[in-house]
């Protein structure tokens, strides 16, 4: 038997020792309360017998022999035994426990080895030449030999994230920390996820927490056997750190880094890599679920038992299925919350993001059909489209009942499928409602006649563009030459900056070069700058 054999051996003869001893402390702890109940027992008799007698005596004063004939036996203290008994039972548990959780790793390990022992031969097999595996391939095998360590051999990849944020429970602010730990395989497929909560928030930097997310990423990977991996975080400093390119001046720091440069020697290949926060969302999200198990509690619920969290914008106690995590940074907020918020960006015209202080992440038009109206959802689906195209690229369908936004290049890639020189031709096909326009005039496609024979026989815009004409002129707005953007001045100077960037004078229409005019006209009236003045006011 090899070394490894014995000291397996070895253990289990160690085991089998320690249960032996338990048992026997258990058997004799038992015998040894039942005797003191036997002796108790004894006892209670004597003492009746004693009295008995004496009351059968003539004579009723008691006898002076009687204490010393009579004396309770030695005995245990019973408590102590049950004590005894509960400590070994609980013991007992743990031990089995303990067992059950090693032999579950050993069974991982062994999947892991032989997951990684298929992934290899199936990449030699699909290397294999294609005539020698015609003449051959029946007989390619290469059987998996359960103590072979394939994942020593093999590089990993451990995402690791720490986080520290003031939640609310209840009626209380409370600082709680969260660690999450992503262990992937060379092909980054998930291999084992970590989630545990941090001891001792309140005291800790989100430096440390980044910190202490690597230790628990090293110690994840060494009770895999992982002897090769790569550590990915998302934490500047953190990784300055780890690197060893930044002593940190805290004692405590300084412990921690110490740990983890101790836990690096004990793999042949470690690489410490810096990543930006997106690259990290599943270790994120671990990290931010044992932050929510800290500020979640019991309660019934019209479904029966649930979990309850606190809002932290309504303060209102809410059921967590009635609660919405913000894809990309995970913070949570309750239904009714993020409706308002969202219903208040789109009525501004703006893109909704995380209400969080500080936060960019943006909220996503899938995750939002949770608690949006479903017409909501596609307002907010036009709105971040019209968001993406430039001002001078967006083209909109000239059919009434359609309008769908396009861009330019998008409608002429899409036309040049069906129709030869669209580019020059300016002919264009809804991506939405496949009716045919043209791109120039604004107008249904022209069939046999150019841009310029349309317009000679259609001096006169069409009614409703007519009536826009109309209503234009008699505002005074005023039309962007570079996107035909038209532009109305409410209040301020006529100093203008449409939104595709183009600047011009209000008045004439001439274009401000290098922040000045090249018109005579007045850059600014009077009446616009005080009615401005006394709005604000």
């Amino acid at each position: 038997m090899n070394n490894k054999g014995k000291g397996i051996q070895t253990n289990e003869d160690d085991k089998e020792e320690l249960q032996s001893v338990l048992g026997l402390q258990h058997q004799l702890l038992m015998e040894a309360k039942t005797m003191n109940s036997d002796l108790a027992f004894a006892f209670q008799l004597q003492m009746q017998e004693a009295v008995s007698a004496s009351l059968s005596l003539p004579d009723p004063s008691p006898s002076p022999s009687l204490d010393a004939t009579v004396s309770p036996p030695p005995e245990m203290d019973s408590d102590y035994v049950t004590l005894m008994l509960e400590d070994i039972a609980r013991y007992e548990t743990e031990r089995r426990d303990m067992e059950e959780s090693e032999q579950a790793m050993r069974k991982f390990k062994n999947d892991l080895n032989r997951s990684i022992h298929d992934q290899n031969f199936a990449r030699y097999i699909m290397n294999v030449p294609e005539d020698e595996w015609r003449d051959y391939g029946d007989d390619y095998e290469r059987p998996f030999d359960g103590n072979v360590g394939e994942a020593g051999n093999e590089g990993f990849r451990v995402y690791v994230k720490g986080l520290v944020s003031e939640e609310r429970l209840r009626e209380m602010k409370v600082m709680v920390g969260g660690v999450g730990v992503a262990v992937c395989d060379f092909g980054n497929n998930l291999v084992l996820e970590v989630r545990k909560k941090l001891e001792g928030a309140e005291f800790m930097s989100g430096e440390m927490a980044g910190v202490e997310a690597v230790i628990h990423g090293l110690s994840a990977a060494l009770s895999l056997d992982l002897k090769k991996i790569t550590l990915f975080v998302d934490d500047f400093m953190v990784h300055q750190y780890i690197t060893g390119r930044v002593q940190p001046g805290q004692s405590k720091m300084g412990t921690k880094v110490n740990e983890v440069a101790l836990l690096q020697k004990r793999f042949t290949h470690f690489q410490s890599s810096l990543v930006a926060r997106n690259d990290m969302k599943f270790a994120l999200a671990l990290a931010r679920d044992a932050i929510v198990s800290q500020i979640t509690w019991p309660a019934e619920s019209s479904n029966g038992k649930g979990l309850k969290e606190t809002c932290v914008i309504c303060f209102e106690d809410v059921d967590t299925t009635q609660m919405f995590s913000v894809e990309g940074c995970f913070h949570r907020y309750c239904f009714s919350c993020m409706k308002q918020h969202v219903e208040v960006k789109l009525l501004n015209a703006m893109v909704a993001n995380c209400p969080h202080e500080g936060c960019n992440s943006e909220v996503t038009i899938d995750s939002c059909g949770k608690f949006l109206d479903p017409k909501l959802v596609k307002i907010m689906s036009d709105r971040k489209k019209e968001a993406s195209v430039p001002v001078t690229e967006k083209v909109y369908c000239v059919f009434p009942r359609c309008s769908a936004l396009m861009s330019k290049s998008e409608v002429l890639q899409y036309t040049s499928t069906v129709i030869l020189g669209a580019e020059h031709s300016g002919a264009r096909k809804c991506v939405k409602c496949h009716c045919f326009f043209c791109i120039n005039c604004k107008v249904p496609w022209h069939y046999d006649m150019t841009c310029s024979d349309y317009r000679r026989r259609n001096p006169h815009p069409v009614k409703e563009d007519a009536m826009f004409n109309s209503l234009a002129n008699k505002r005074k707005w005023r039309e962007c030459i570079k996107c035909k953007n038209v532009v109305e001045l409410a209040e301020g100077c006529y100093h203008i900056t449409c939104r595709c960037g183009y600047e011009f004078c209000y008045t004439c229409g001439l274009p401000w070069k290098n922040k000045k005019a090249t018109c005579k006209c007045p850059i600014w009236d009077e009446r616009n700058i005080v009615h401005d003045h006394r709005r604000r006011q």
